[in-house]
């Protein structure tokens, strides 16, 4: 198989790229300032993609940011070439844009590749279904270079809370001053410092009892190898909107 990695000097697009290769997947490198390698293979100007792409047996894998992602999945479409999404915070201008590609292309997108997050996920719903009523806080804490805030890990938490209970939580970020807790309210707190790649909290209490649900991820190599999962699972499947749980649902190695 051969693998664009569009975003390959960042961080997580260098793992994905070092993900690729070392599964012995032909890597294409791209940067929008391309200089040396990247896991042994020369970068590729951002101007090259459409060139890059036209080519059978080719799989799009992008972790940039949002107007550069809706671009090369433009792109991507165009040619026919399957694509896995990593890149979080668009807006609805940019979904739309997604939502249109997925009408030729199987698009696979997800916030988290780490197969614990659905795990996590699974349980939350699980949580929330048996614990109606319960207050819900969540904590998430990144890196000191993430953009996008909350992160999309936990804007998927909460839709699955929402969803569990069959409602529309007020999310409530942050609190400063007189802000008593309010019902139907979840409070969102985010935190960014140092290098931490990644981690998530959900507490519920009430009752005179409380239950967390965490994950934390060690390496950002958990999400390149779900990525690169996803890259490999996709193929063959028809034009359409893909989750990375139906990865997980299928069997993928």
């Amino acid at each position: 198989m051969r693998v664009i990695v569009t975003g390959a000097t960042g961080r997580t697009g260098g793992e994905v790229a070092r993900e690729v290769a070392e599964r012995g997947h032909e890597l294409v490198p791209v940067s929008r300032e391309p200089a040396g390698t990247v896991a042994g293979a020369d970068l590729r100007p951002a101007e090259d993609l459409p060139a890059l792409l036209d080519a059978e047996g080719t799989v799009l894998i992008d972790f940039t940011v949002p107007v550069a992602s809706a671009d090369y999945i433009a792109q991507a479409a165009e040619a026919g070439t399957p694509a896995v999404i990593g890149t979080t915070g668009f807006d609805s201008e940019g979904t739309a844009a997604l939502d249109a590609a997925a009408e030729s292309i199987p698009l696979l997108k997800a916030a988290n590749f780490a197969r614990g997050v659905q795990a996590l996920l699974n349980v939350v719903r699980e949580a929330a279904t048996a614990l109606p009523g319960y207050d819900v806080e969540l904590t998430e804490t990144h890196h000191n270079g993430k953009r996008d805030a909350p992160s999309g890990t936990a804007k998927t938490l909460l839709d699955a809370l929402d969803d569990a209970r069959d409602e529309a939580l007020d999310r409530t970020h942050g609190r400063e001053g007189e802000d008593p807790r309010e019902p139907g309210q979840v409070g969102v707190h985010v935190r960014r410092a140092g290098d931490v790649r990644g981690e998530h909290e959900l507490m519920f209490a009430d009752n005179d009892e409380v239950l967390t649900l965490a994950h934390r991820a060690e390496s950002r190599g958990v999400f390149a190898a779900g990525a690169v999962d996803a890259a490999e699972w996709l193929p063959g499947h028809e034009a359409g909107w893909y989750e990375f749980g139906d990865v997980i649902g299928d069997g993928g190695d």
